[in-house]
């Protein structure tokens, strides 16, 4: 964490300077707002998150519940979102309260007596370390939380406003503000009353139901649910071992749990097996009372018995797997014509269930997307068309989601006379660990993502996939840190140099780019607004080969110590040396003549190149940047 660069700072550091639109910020939702995001949920509140770290956007969230989440549905956080917290923050904190899953256990029917169930197995959960980060079981609404106090200590004091059901949209493309929105108060002195907010551009994060969704005229297609399952959040005593674990558990009545231990040592969730849904029941399985549920656990269970003391939640729900065509209003149509205006996140664009624990994390990954394209585009930093990227990259994620879970739910409800193999689910459970830890996901080239040309320079880094990270030493006091974690949800790109074999202040290549990047007219830097930090977009990083001892950060170039804040205090952390027992340059396949590997703002790799491919360099950030930008964040 850095601080002081604008002044001493006597208190909490995490609570930065009120500015532009922070500075005196109305209480009352205001009549025009440059994005409007409807619902509070995990791809709103992130995206509202992201938004509130550029001051000069006006960025409102309304909620129609009266105040903050109390119980959220969704629990599962997986490494890749605890990742993304290390962005904006709080990575540490939440994994300090969370239940962190290490192993899973797989339960089957006994051989000798099937009446009984018995464990057939154990399954590390990150058996080949996907990522330093945990995977993680916690309450949504605390993770909620953390967001929100994330968005109040930001420069724009952002929080969200409580008590606004949205009702309709219109959209007129000439208009200064081009979504005319029409929301209901659903609380307060003025319940039931409506009013209409201008916006420039309107997130839909309102769920499965949403009627942003509906505005837009996306509808949601799949399969048709045709099993129920029972959830319940409780406090029980049991003799079962494993309460603790996440297990997997089968019986021979064809029925089966999925048990998943919660945060605080004594809660757990079970998702219970109410079997196949018939074409008839027109929802009324969804009426199923808890009783019966908990009767129908210790009748999977058996001879182990489930005396439940507290129900903290409970609900019934059937599988069914829906997605949207798009994920924004642009119809098909009208592709290439126009750019969108209108967008919908999370639940809103695709449905599944809940076992694989992928609604929150993927849901947050498209807020996570949408939010700093947003910010870029009205800033003034990027062209609109950034913004048509959002659909086209996350449409691609929420059906390889769809296809997974599938896959998954099925294998959960079956019978276990119907594996072919005794040990099928618990083998699947291990080689798709990649996919369900949030890893998988690898963005196809355009604007934002380069081909793979150079792709050898940096095995490590696949273009497209998440920048994974790896241990290096900082130049400028000797700690040893993960380059990765370095990386905050700022809304900046990311720039790591990795060095040829040469000394800092020799000439090489790295001087060159160095040069380069601080000089060129063509150099993204040169987009920058006249008076910005160097900084101020570009967060650059360079990495040497040799051990930080024998780095002289006196002849490392000036843009790698760029002169920050009124002061023009010199940055000098980000000058790093490699680690002698874990070499990044070995862990990650970098090329030991040096490459340059370019990290969107939500954290994926978008290009990897040789350290003297400048005009490539050039290219591929000339589509993305808005020459002469009157704005800096």
């Amino acid at each position: 964490m850095q601080f002081h660069h604008h002044g001493y700072v006597s208190g909490d550091p995490r609570i930065q300077p009120a500015a532009g639109v922070g500075i005196n910020r109305p209480e009352e939702l205001p009549d025009e707002v440059d994005v409007l995001i409807v619902g509070s949920g995990p791809a709103g509140m992130l995206a509202a998150a992201q938004l509130s770290q550029f001051p000069g956007i006006t960025t409102r969230i309304v909620e129609r519940r009266p105040g903050r989440l109390a119980i959220g549905q969704a629990d599962g956080i997986q490494a890749r979102s605890v990742e993304t917290f290390q962005a904006f923050g709080f990575a540490e904190e939440i994994t300090a309260e969370a239940y962190q899953i290490i192993e899973m256990a797989f339960w089957r029917p006994d051989p000798e007596d099937p009446s009984r169930i018995i464990r057939t197995g154990r399954a590390v959960d990150d058996e080949t370390g996907i990522s330093e980060f945990p995977h993680l079981i916690v309450n949504q609404a605390r993770v909620l939380d953390y967001f929100a106090r994330f968005m109040a200590n930001s420069p724009t004091r952002m929080s969200p406003d409580f008590g606004f059901e949205f009702r309709g949209l219109e959209v007129d493309d000439d208009a200064e503000y081009p979504v005319t929105v029409t929301l209901a108060a659903t609380a307060g002195p003025d319940e039931g009353s409506e009013r209409t907010v201008r916006a420039k551009y309107v997130v839909g994060a309102d769920g499965a139901r949403s009627k942003v969704r509906a505005a837009i005229g996306c509808t949601l297609a799949g399969d048709k649910a045709n099993h129920a399952w029972g959830v319940m959040d409780v406090l029980a005593e049991s003799d079962f071992p494993d309460i603790r674990t996440k297990c997997a558990i089968q019986s021979s009545n064809g029925g089966s749990i999925l048990l998943i231990p919660r945060e605080g040592g004594h809660l757990f969730r079970m998702y219970v097996d109410l079997g196949v849904v018939p074409e008839d029941d027109n929802g009324a399985v969804r009426t199923t009372p808890i009783e019966d549920i908990i009767s129908r656990a210790n009748d999977i269970m058996a001879p182990y018995t489930l005396d439940v003391r507290n129900v903290a939640w409970h609900s019934v729900y059937e599988v069914g797997h829906r997605l949207t065509d798009r994920f924004d209003d642009v119809l098909p149509a009208d592709l290439g014509t126009r750019t969108p205006r209108v967008f919908i996140t999370g639940d809103a664009c695709h449905t599944h269930s809940a076992k694989a624990g992928q609604g929150m994390n993927v849901s947050m990954q498209d807020g996570f997307n949408l939010a700093w394209k947003l910010g870029h585009v009205l800033e003034g930093r990027a062209p609109e068309a950034l913004l048509s990227t959002y659909s086209a990259e996350r449409q691609v994620v929420a059906q390889n989601l769809i296809d997974f879970d599938k896959e998954w739910s099925t294998l959960m409800a079956k019978r276990p006379e119907e594996f072919e193999n005794p040990s099928d689910l618990e083998d699947f459970y291990v080689s798709t660990a990649e996919f369900p830890a949030g890893f998988m996901t690898q963005y196809t080239p355009s604007m934002l993502i380069a081909e793979s040309t150079h792709q050898a320079l940096a095995t490590g880094f696949p273009i497209g996939k998440r920048f994974k990270s790896a241990p290096v030493r900082r130049v400028s006091d000797a700690n040893p840190v993960q380059l990765g974690h370095l990386a905050q949800a700022d809304g900046r790109w990311r720039i790591y140099v990795f060095a040829d074999a040469a000394p800092a202040g020799a000439a090489s290549p790295v001087a060159d780019l160095a040069q380069w990047l601080t000089t060129a007219p063509d150099s993204p830097l040169a987009a920058m607004p006249e008076g910005a930090d160097l900084d101020a977009w570009f967060d650059i990083k360079v990495i040497y080969q040799q051990d930080h001892r024998n780095i002289d950060l006196g002849a490392v170039p000036a843009l790698f110590k760029p002169q920050v804040g009124p002061f023009r205090l010199s940055d000098l952390a980000k000058v790093f040396g490699t680690e002698s027992r874990e070499d990044i340059f070995e862990v990650r396949g970098v090329d030991r003549a040096g490459a340059v590997v370019v990290v969107r703002p939500d954290q994926y790799v978008a290009n990897v190149l040789p350290l003297a491919a400048t005009a490539e360099l050039a290219a591929f950030f000339a589509p993305q940047l808005a020459r002469n930008s009157p704005a800096a964040g």
